[in-house]
């Protein structure tokens, strides 16, 4: 060993340009945003609320200090939506792509950034993945956009040019879980109309199982239809990480929908149709893994609604995709985790697959940083903004750490300092979990011996 080399293991590179693309991206988007041709004033837009707002829409969160539809001018509105896209896509993604289109090749760099980026490598390469990707974006956000375009221009009125302009800026929201709307009160206005909701549902829920679980589909699909056509289909078994993902999702989806149904019957709920109700009830148990959408006023709502939809948010939606939170797979680990300890099994297993212990310890570190962020988050804006009730703060900062957007309407009444702190929230609850991942797995150290073992009393 050379004198002064250090074996210490430091962050990968690709995390680092990770941060930094999305840094200098939220940078960029509030450079124009500040810009007089971004909105109805007169005058350059203050600093701190077109901050706020690129770091919303970069992060895919939603929450806002200033109403997207008014405030906004159709620049403003541009300039939010490509953020999104950029923030969905992925700045190395697009980098990894261009550079492809470009030289017919992708450098090893790339690839490492592009799977830093949350995009791990699905079968057939790095270049099938790219491509997969972005044909799935853009497939989903067209067909969403057609329908919700549609329906505002027949049922509710809309002319046909502000109607499609809509519906791409809504596909585009909700394919990417970001959740901003450019309507004042976000989806309250279509509170009962199915063609509105149920589509945005389906790209919400799409983008956020994650690009790897959407390939896993479409290569059993492929096999169906060999099959089907009478060749020899390759057999295809489908991953633990996926079974995961689509159990969990249901699971949540369901369930939620079954708890929201009947906390809010007699609250947000009431007056509705049981059609009415069954809607908006999924739609509330889908919105909060990851979206940010609302077609109720989440100001009125139970506090055991609230409670429940920090739960959700949380957990958020799928890896490698568009949702937030600690993701759904790290809480399956840390469920399996916890029903092998009770049932006295040394290993930790799912699907009759054993989970190595480092997945399991990185499962519960990253869950556990994800509590303490939060809880730091709700303190610090206890101490800014005693106004507000826990449950409004806590709800605040649940939806900034799981870039989910939902509201109890306080954001733009929220101090500077707490809109500031809501910003690092949001931007470390976007490229934190990855990135905190990643220097967990660069930090495996294989040491040359071992301390003596012994037992410490827990509980």
């Amino acid at each position: 060993m050379k004198r002064g080399h250090s074996s210490r293991p430091r962050l990968q590179g690709p995390a680092q340009l990770t941060a930094a693309g999305f840094l200098l991206l939220i940078l960029v988007g509030t450079g124009l945003l500040m810009l007089p041709i971004s909105a109805h004033v007169p005058q350059w837009t203050p600093f701190l609320p077109a901050l706020f707002t690129a770091t919303s829409a970069v992060s895919l969160t939603g929450l806002i200090v200033e109403d997207t539809g008014s405030y906004w001018t159709p620049f403003g509105q541009t300039v939010i939506i490509v953020l999104i896209q950029l923030g969905g896509l992925g700045i190395m993604s697009l980098a990894s792509l261009s550079g492809m289109l470009l030289s017919g090749r992708i450098s090893f760099k790339a690839r490492r950034t592009t799977a830093a980026e949350g995009r791990p490598i699905v079968s057939g390469g790095i270049r099938r993945t790219l491509l997969f990707t972005f044909a799935v974006t853009l497939i989903c956000e067209a067909v969403v956009a057609c329908i919700i375009a549609v329906r505002l221009a027949t049922a509710h009125g809309v002319p046909a040019g502000r109607a499609v302009w809509e519906g791409v800026f809504h596909a585009i929201s909700a394919f990417n879980n970001a959740g901003f709307s450019t309507y004042s009160d976000n989806l309250v206005p279509f509170v009962g109309d199915a063609w509105i909701l149920l589509p945005l549902a389906a790209a919400l829920i799409t983008g956020g199982l994650g690009y790897p679980m959407l390939a896993e589909l479409a290569r059993r699909a492929r096999g169906r239809i060999a099959r089907w056509r009478g060749g020899q289909p390759r057999v295809y078994h489908m991953s633990v990480t996926a079974r995961m993902t689509f159990a969990a999702t249901a699971v949540l989806l369901l369930g939620g929908m079954a708890f929201f149904f009947l906390s809010e019957r007699a609250g947000v709920l009431s007056g509705m149709s049981v059609g009415q109700r069954l809607l908006n009830a999924f739609f509330m148990s889908a919105s909060p893994r990851t979206a940010g959408f609302n077609a109720i006023d989440y100001g009125q709502a139970h506090p055991i609604t609230l409670m429940v939809t920090d739960m959700l948010m949380f957990v958020g939606g799928g890896s490698a995709g568009t949702a937030g939170g600690i993701k759904v797979t790290t809480a399956c680990v840390l469920a399996a985790a916890m029903a092998s300890e009770f049932l006295g099994r040394e290993d930790t297993a799912i699907g009759h697959r054993r989970v190595p212990l480092s997945t399991f310890r990185q499962a519960l570190a990253l869950t556990a940083a994800g509590i303490i962020l939060v809880a730091l988050g709700v303190a610090t804006l206890r101490v800014w903004d005693p106004e507000f009730t826990a449950d409004q703060v806590t709800f605040e900062v649940m939806s900034a750490f799981a870039t989910v957007g939902l509201s109890t309407g306080i954001t733009a009444s929220l101090s500077a300092p707490s809109q500031i702190m809501l910003c690092l929230i949001m931007y470390v609850g976007r490229v934190g979990p990855t990135t905190f991942v990643a220097a967990l797995a660069a930090r495996t150290v294989s040491l040359r011996f071992r301390y003596p073992e012994e037992r410490p009393f827990i509980g």
